[in-house]
């Protein structure tokens, strides 16, 4: 067990075959060494074997918060969801905002780890430290949204007040490799699929319902010390402050008009590096700005509510009536966010605002990755017009995209194979020059031939393709710590490995990464000793995340990746199928090869493995180790 501050010492792990329910403590030496959500949740994990079918029954699903989750600390209301991916086979850990990791702390968790199939769909019902499994054979088949109104009347609560409900549509329940995890405020555990396991098991909802019990700080004095530090850090940003910061005011999707400007926005399928470049070229009327934060907020915004113990207030919720088949569609979603705005708008060659928002809601409906579904979609744009897709969709046409993310959502017609995910495809229809994909996941709103940094990222990701592993824009945009230079590949894999591991940290207090542009280690070590009463020394701290971040590249090491795997799409790279950036970004490529050198370099890696000396470093106890030493190397395990 363990007695630090900002734990409830409870885990329930539920099996689903048999309607069980145990609890259990947390080991006090894992909380101190993997700190929380992302760091314990993935441990969870790998006990579970990383041999498992991400889609039976022996794979783990674990709903985990961390030490500061639910707390006073600003931008605790996150969530991890952990398990093995049903899209890239490797470990994933996809989080939420809102208020859904805040009220499973207040009702007596730190985590909930599902196991095993229910014959009939259930759902988990949270209440005052018990899990009780309650037929939810009427909720399934339908969309996320009439089933968690049609719970919140069922167990006589309210979300928003006293109730959080996390559960699937009809995308998780088909098995989508991209399904997600919707919660009560469209808050989205988006990639790798999770929504996807949670449907194989049969669990429709996890409803979540209590007061509000804010755990108090360990030491309060050292705590008020760095949460007053944090707040004003947060408040002089001028990305963060409240009201006058970019990311306040526009929200996530601040971003368009920038990425638009550097010609860093992937294009057409990355065809292009902007809409700009794409109009020149394609002799269109196409422009970025029209579904821009600052379109949004001038003219469909409605309403900008936060997630818990949030000053910065980033969701931007729309309301917008949409004409589809001859049919008006009212639609009011919280919210319109920079990535998927990038899939479903630029990327597929759709610059319509309104339809961008009625999409997202749909995929909040059906529970897929609104991300992923927007690539999916320009991948099969691309292969049509390349011929080798006969049920495809011509660019930007909206009609055909939403009747599209309806049969991959329920498996229907081309959508059947479309859920399956971009390498699957590629792999069908010898595509895989129309692919986006690393390990199987499609990249995010950031093109690798202007921002080198994202391209070493989304290449050793431990979860595919990813913006969220390492934040890199910070410093290749934003000049967050310092201003880098986005084009100039030396150092990069140094500084991916930094984010990586600062990401791997707030990831498992859990706090959401856009602290990170205002707050800094010195706040991260003071709230963290404060909250659990620990003495931690930044660099013990910065150890523990590099602890988690090998952790998981152990896991997939195990499951047979290795560095053949840390790749990108070769139209990033100079070759026979690259295409050169345009515009600002004119003739840029990727130097993939060389920030692998660097980055193995700074990880101490062996061709992407983790050797055991590493393991041995790092105090990972855990598993037979990959049998590969920094001095003589070896073959990864699963790799014969």
């Amino acid at each position: 067990m363990t007695e630090l501050g900002g734990f409830q010492d409870r885990v329930a792990r539920v099996d689903l075959s048999d309607g069980s329910v145990a609890y259990e403590s947390i080991d006090d030496d894992d909380a101190k060494k993997y700190i929380g959500a992302r760091g314990l949740g993935v441990k969870y994990v790998f006990e579970q074997g990383p041999d498992v079918d991400p889609l039976g029954p022996d794979n783990l699903l674990a709903f985990m918060n961390g030490p500061l989750s639910g707390t006073q600390v600003t931008m605790s209301g996150r969530i991890a969801v952990c398990t093995k991916s049903p899209l890239t086979g490797t470990v994933t850990d996809s989080h939420q905002g809102g208020w859904s990791g805040a009220r499973l702390k207040w009702a007596g968790f730190d985590g909930l780890l599902f196991e095993g199939q229910a014959d009939d769909p259930v759902y988990a019902y949270v209440e005052d430290g018990e899990v009780e499994l309650r037929d939810a054979s009427h909720l399934w088949g339908k969309g996320f949204h009439e089933a968690r109104d049609t719970l919140e009347e069922e167990v006589d609560g309210a979300y928003g007040k006293n109730l959080s409900i996390m559960g699937i549509g009809p995308g998780g329940e088909n098995e989508v490799r991209y399904a997600s995890i919707i919660n009560e405020d469209d808050r989205a555990s988006g990639r790798g699929g999770t929504g996807g396991v949670m449907g194989s098991k049969g669990l429709k909802a996890v409803v979540v319902k209590s007061s509000t019990r804010m755990p108090q700080p360990a030491d309060k004095e050292t705590f008020m010390e760095g949460h007053q530090a944090a707040m004003q850090a947060i408040q002089e940003s001028d990305v963060t402050a409240p009201n006058e910061g970019g990311l306040s005011v526009y929200g996530t999707n601040v971003l368009m008009n920038i990425t638009e400007e550097m010609d860093g926005l992937p294009t057409g399928n990355a065809r292009y590096t902007s809409t700009r470049s794409a109009s020149e070229d394609r002799g269109i009327d196409f422009d970025a700005e029209r579904v821009s934060g600052e379109n949004v907020r001038e003219n469909i915004l409605v309403d900008e509510p936060t997630c818990h113990s949030c000053p910065v207030a980033c969701k931007k919720e729309v309301e917008v009536t949409y004409r589809h088949k001859g049919e008006d569609m009212n639609v009011r979603m919280e919210s319109f966010e920079y990535e998927p705005a990038f899939s479903l708008g630029p990327n597929s060659m759709n610059d319509d605002r309104d339809s961008i928002a009625v999409m997202i809601d749909l995929c909040n409906d059906l529970s897929i990755d609104a991300i992923e579904t927007g690539n999916m979609l320009a991948m099969a744009m691309e292969m049509a017009e390349d011929g080798k897709l006969e049920e495809g969709i011509d660019w930007g046409d909206t009609e055909e995209m939403i009747e599209m993310i309806k049969r991959i959502g329920h498996r229907e017609g081309v959508g059947d194979l479309l859920a399956e995910g971009a390498d699957r495809v590629a792999e069908e229809l010898d595509a895989h020059e129309n692919s986006l994909a690393v390990k199987g996941q499609t990249i995010p709103a950031y093109d690798p031939r202007c921002m080198k940094g994202m391209g070493i990222g989304y290449a050793t990701s431990n979860r595919g393709a990813c913006h969220l592993r390492g934040y890199t824009p910070a410093a290749e945009i934003l000049g967050i710590p310092e201003k880098v230079d986005p084009y100039e590949w030396e150092g990069k894999g140094e500084l991916t490995a930094a984010f990586q591991d600062l990401h791997a940290i707030s990831d498992s207090f859990d706090i959401c990464k856009f602290n990170a542009f205002a707050e800094g280690i010195e706040e991260y070590v003071t709230q963290y000793n404060g909250m659990t009463g620990l003495e931690v020394t930044e660099d013990e701290l910065l150890k523990a995340g590099e602890r988690v971040y090998n952790l998981e590249r152990y896991y997939n090491n195990l499951a047979g990746f290795d560095g053949s795997d840390d790749s990108l799409p070769a139209r990033f790279l100079e070759g026979e199928d690259g295409i050169p950036g345009q515009g600002a970004s004119e003739g840029e490529y990727c130097e993939l090869e060389e920030m692998k050198a660097e980055y193995y370099d700074h990880r101490g890696w062996v061709d992407g493995v983790v050797p055991d000396e590493k393991l041995e470093e790092l105090e990972i106890e855990i598993g037979p180790g990959t049998g590969v030493s920094a001095e003589g190397g070896a073959a990864a395990p699963g790799d014969d």
